[in-house]
């Protein structure tokens, strides 16, 4: 049995993992030998950098951490993109190597994953269909571009809290992806783990002809990267349709 551990904020779109654990299941040779853990940390939901540095501070961290032990996770994963980002590329990369020093596992979190995923899909241009506000958005932006990703494109839909994020239809969230898309782009990417994705990937995928990448998507295929646990998945987009060396 391989665990993955994930520190998810509040709550909003966590029943995505329990969903990818079921199609990583389905998807297995010896079923069900993939877990999923996940333990919440609370803050306040706002999407602003004051309120998500604080969110993604080393005590609270660490507090997810001392929640996901008792899972006895192989590898753990911050689920939050903002929470991430916000701290910029050399900040989320102390944020990780401190989250790993106290879980004592490797550690990650989404947006690296992002980064990650990209990379794996050799996708080098990319649209970004953010939920944040603009000016949060633009972080994602300046970080991807960072991790060596070109953004041809990027809309915000000046969403204040997580809360709202969560209560999007799935209508309106393969709207989102679709409409900004940008012809110049090798795939889409959506970040928020506040947004639920996961069964809306392959519609998204199948409208816009070309890949999409969506935060919890990448935050369970981070964590497979870490324990080296690679599932082909049809049903979870063309990253979970490729093995790492880019066979399909």
């Amino acid at each position: 049995m391989t665990t993955i551990g994930f520190i998810y904020p509040d709550h909003a779109a966590e029943d995505d993992y329990p969903l990818a654990e079921q199609l990583l299941g389905g998807a297995a040779a010896d079923e069900g030998d993939i877990r999923l853990a996940v333990e919440h940390i609370y803050g306040t939901d706002k999407h602003a950098v004051a309120e998500l540095l604080d969110l993604g501070s080393e005590t609270r961290l660490a507090d997810g951490a001392a929640l996901l032990k008792k899972h006895e996770p192989d590898a753990v994963v911050w689920a939050c993109t903002s929470g991430s980002f916000v701290y910029g590329w050399d900040g989320a990369r102390d944020q990780a190597d401190r989250l790993a020093a106290v879980a004592g596992i490797p550690a990650s979190s989404t947006s690296f994953a992002f980064v990650h995923a990209a990379r794996a899909l050799d996708v080098k241009r990319v649209a970004v269909a953010a939920s944040y506000p603009d000016d949060i958005a633009r972080l994602f932006v300046d970080f991807l571009k960072a991790g060596g990703v070109e953004v041809v494109a990027m809309a915000s839909a000046d969403i204040i809290t997580a809360a709202e994020v969560g209560a999007m239809s799935s209508e309106a969230v393969v709207e989102l992806a679709v409409r900004h898309d940008h012809p110049d782009a090798d795939a889409v990417l959506v970040p928020d783990t506040a947004m639920r994705t996961l069964a809306e990937i392959n519609a998204i995928e199948e409208a816009l002809g070309k890949p999409v990448l969506t935060a919890n998507q990448v935050t369970v295929w981070e964590g497979l990267r870490l324990t080296g646990r690679h599932r082909l998945v049809r049903s979870l987009g063309a990253l979970f349709r490729h093995l790492p060396d880019g066979s399909a």
